[in-house]
């Protein structure tokens, strides 16, 4: 068996830029797996107070939902 000469070693810049390589995509398939476990990092929130109550401003009040479930008026207090 030989010993490696120069001619066969690699230059640093090569072997930095593998190294660099090979964390760059092993950060990647973590963050991958991490964001795959939690659904609930893509769910489409709205951004302000306002969108907020423009959103929920077209649904009934749980209150008249009950009401009409149960067949009973609506009383106002």
């Amino acid at each position: 068996m030989s010993r490696p000469t120069d001619n066969d070693r690699q230059a640093p810049g090569e072997t930095l830029r593998g190294s660099l390589l090979f964390l760059g995509f092993g950060m990647t398939m973590l963050a991958f797996l991490v964001a795959i476990d939690r659904p609930e990092w893509f769910v489409l929130r709205p951004a302000t107070g306002t969108a907020v109550a423009m959103s929920a401003a077209p649904t009934v009040p749980a209150r008249e939902l009950r009401a009409a479930r149960d067949e009973q008026p609506l009383r106002h207090r």
